[in-house]
């Protein structure tokens, strides 16, 4: 039997610490709830001493995500320990994930601390999160520009405090496949040393576009967990790619003889989600999950492929989720709008089906025929998270490049509707202004980008904001043929979120294992 591989994704920890992304505890709990389906085995659901939101995410995952073990990150310090305890309480598998610097640099520069005292901080670290959990892991950050025998006193140090689970960064990915397999041996062989309890694992940056290759190369040096995340987000360059690494084991079982036990049929949605939760959109040609992974243009490929799949294709659509690409028109009802959603795997409450049924036939007036992406984004904004504090019901404008902008924008609350009336520099800020004062809320646009979910003059465009709000941050986002409507709609969603919850900080982003 193949050895089992675990699959520990950190989407909502460091994943999340991606600039101008700003996920609300709602919007992490929704996505911890795919990753559940996705069968991943570790969440790492926050940081939970790094800000009041990130302890009320890291709570709330704990409490009903079920199936997983959810992890939490913290600092060698006993404060943080305890907050990541506190956290995780209602968990039914629990981890914490303890890491300190370890690279010269790092000590020197950031932690102002000599080996020794790290080595003391690591001790001490592993062995109160010990106390709370009998599932700990450790970190020593940098790894990869740390000395390598002192990366072995650190991680036996843990091993003996408690850890079970000692992960390798490569913070600043920096590693070449031939050095981290150096280092993940040495390890193994001198930290792990015949220890069945303890797993060697590994957490990789894209910073040289090895991520996914490091993490993979560290298998065959006895790494048996994969730290990763949904589309690879990330600081900088972002992480390994959650998605890759399990098409990569899947489809080539017979090179890595590991075992996972991933659901790859859930991997698409997964990955609709996160992108559009984020605001980040996903490279046309990105591996596994981008749009054109399994689109054939060239003549001498369609002819293959319609022959045999599997002349160029190593992966079958439908093994990460997705379907032959589906387009349904004006003229569709119901019935046919409802075997569409079930081809695709998505289930609709009622409400939310009727919701999204009476968008998708307002766009299919304008736009004639809806492709598949168009419905999931139809669906994810019509079924969004967010406690809806109003609805979206019109917007108006006027002027252009010899009269100043006019945006007359209409909202609903309770039955009431509101219509706010504003000036701005362009079309979308006028729209932004009115809906700015139709809350009373003063607010910062911190992120505008829209996205064509289908091709020709009449596409649906996809609008993605991030919004500050005090110290806090606030995405939103919108569909519409018309790129000024998808906007407001964008808006007024963040918007909601702001007026919902007002009291959240902006999180801190001081450090990453």
């Amino acid at each position: 039997m193949n050895d089992r591989l675990i699959i520990f994704d950190t989407t909502l920890r460091d994943g999340e610490q991606a600039p101008g992304i700003a996920l609300s505890p709602d919007d992490k709990v929704a996505i911890a709830k795919q990753l559940a389906l996705l069968k991943v085995d570790v969440i790492e659901a926050g940081f939970a001493a790094a800000s009041a939101g990130d302890f009320t995410s890291v709570a709330r995952i704990a409490a009903e995500v079920p199936g997983p073990t959810i992890a939490c990150l913290a600092r060698t310090h006993a404060d943080d320990i305890d907050q990541a305890a506190d956290a995780l309480k209602a968990a039914d598998n629990k981890r914490i994930h303890v890491f300190i610097s370890t690279s010269p640099i790092h000590m020197e520069q950031m932690l102002h601390m000599s080996p020794s005292e790290v080595l003391k901080s690591v001790k001490e670290g592993v062995a109160r999160a010990k106390r709370y959990v009998d599932d700990v892991e450790f970190s020593p950050q940098d790894a990869t520009r740390s000395d390598p025998e002192f990366i072995i006193e650190v991680c036996r140090a843990a091993v003996a405090a408690g850890a079970t689970t000692i992960n390798i960064p490569d913070t600043v990915g920096y590693a070449m496949p031939e050095d981290f397999v150096e280092l993940l041996t040495n390890v193994y062989d001198n930290v792990r040393d015949g220890n069945e309890d303890v797993i060697i694992s590994t957490h990789c940056h894209d910073d040289l576009g090895l991520a996914v290759a490091n993490s993979l190369s560290a298998i065959s040096a006895g790494a048996r967990q994969i730290e990763g995340a949904i589309n690879g987000i990330g600081e900088r360059a972002g992480n390994t790619s959650t998605e890759e690494v399990i098409m990569a084991l899947s489809t080539r079982a017979d090179y890595f003889n590991v075992e996972i036990g991933a659901d790859t049929t859930q991997i698409f949605e997964t990955s609709r989600l996160v992108s559009s939760l984020t605001g980040y959109p996903i490279q046309y040609n990105k591996a596994v999950v981008g749009r054109n992974a399994f689109a054939h243009e060239s003549g001498i490929h369609q002819h293959g492929v319609l022959q045999n799949r599997e002349t160029y294709e190593i992966m079958d659509p439908a093994s990460v989720g997705r379907e032959s690409v589906l387009v349904l028109g004006k003229h569709s009802g119901r019935a046919a709008f409802q075997d569409a959603l079930k081809k695709m795997g998505i289930v609709l409450e009622d409400v939310d089906f009727q919701r999204s049924f009476d968008r998708f036939k307002e766009l299919a007036d304008r736009k004639g025929e809806i492709s598949e992406d168009g419905i999931r984004a139809i669906v994810t904004e019509e079924t969004a998270t967010d406690s809806v504090e109003m609805q979206f019901e019109a917007i108006v404008v006027s002027g252009g490049s010899h009269e100043v902008p006019v945006a007359t924008v209409t909202l609903a609350r309770n039955g009431d509707v509101i219509t706010n009336t504003a000036e701005g520099d362009g079309m979308v800020n006028a729209a932004f202004v009115a809906i700015q004062d139709a809350y009373g809320i003063p607010a910062t646009l911190l992120d505008y980008r829209v996205s064509p979910i289908t091709p020709g003059a009449d596409a649906m465009a996809e609008v993605s904001v991030i919004i500050q709000v005090g110290s806090s941050s606030f995405s939103g986002r919108g569909v519409s043929t018309d790129v000024v409507e998808g906007s407001a709609r964008a808006i007024v969603s963040a918007m909601n979120k702001a007026a919902f919850d007002r009291g959240v900080t902006e999180n801190p982003r001081d450090s990453e294992a």
